[in-house]
């Protein structure tokens, strides 16, 4: 079950990597960054937001805190004791109100500043890859084109191979054809095979075509003799030459010619 199991993994990982382009990889981390920077980004906007609320919450209290001050000065100054003490009591609560809003405020601060710190950080982070991913992918596809470019001149890229083999294969064909077609016109010349199309010469006519081309080399041979002795051809020969295709009465004799 383990060698099944690593035979599996094996063939998974082979074909995983035939099936993987870099430049996907590359474009789908890129995005994964982008996706992050922008949570990043969506972070400090909130804890942005929350210090502009509380900054806002301490302007109000601040203004009841002041308010109250004057309420109790007012107080005293009618001779209200104790309408001065309660104006003063509510502006000591506000006042821890306030405190503890500072302190919020201030935490809230220093996350802004991180959070925004990370992001430029980030940012750069991301431009940078994605300024060398252009390059790896550039790079990639120069390769690549220059491979099958290399490919299709050596013949040995996929295509070219069955374009090479589809010519053998036409090339083989074409010759066992014509081999063939040569081979039959053979046979016919020779007579062993019958030609079925309906116009071949029975054995009487083959008989006459053999001896009317003896007699047309033994009438050259005449032709050639008389030549040679500066005399004139034979005139029955040369005249017998032209019914040399027609039977004659006495088949099996040669024909006769004067000699010189």
């Amino acid at each position: 079950m383990k060698r099944m199991g690593m035979i599996f993994r094996a063939k998974a990982n082979k074909a995983l990597d035939r099936a993987e382009d870099p430049r996907e990889t590359l474009d789908y981390s890129y995005n994964k960054q982008l996706e992050l920077l922008q949570k990043v980004r969506r972070g400090v906007a909130d804890v942005a937001t929350s210090r502009k609320r509380l900054e806002l919450q301490l302007s109000q209290l601040q203004k009841q805190s002041g308010k109250l001050e004057d309420q109790g000065r007012k107080a005293l100054a009618l001779g209200r004791e104790d309408l001065a003490r309660e104006a003063l009591s509510r502006r000591a609560a506000l006042q821890q109100q306030v405190t503890d809003l500072e302190t919020q405020h201030e935490t809230l601060q220093g996350e802004e500043e991180k959070l925004t710190l990370a992001a430029q950080r980030l940012q750069a982070k991301v431009d940078a890859f994605r300024t060398k991913k252009e390059t790896i992918k550039a790079t990639y596809t120069a390769a690549q084109a220059q491979t099958r470019i290399g490919e299709a001149f050596s013949g040995i890229s996929e295509e070219m191979g069955d374009v090479g083999m589809a010519i053998e294969r036409a090339e083989d064909k074409t010759a066992q054809l014509q081999a063939r077609a040569g081979a039959i016109d053979e046979l016919l010349a020779s007579g062993a095979l019958d030609d079925q199309s309906g116009m071949a010469k029975d054995d009487i006519q083959a008989e006459l075509d053999r001896l009317s081309g003896g007699t047309d080399v033994e009438l050259e041979l005449q032709r050639m003799k008389a030549e040679l002795a500066g005399g004139p051809a034979p005139q029955q020969a040369i005249e017998g030459g032209g019914q040399s295709e027609q039977p004659q009465q006495q088949p099996q004799d040669t024909p006769r010619f004067d000699k010189q």
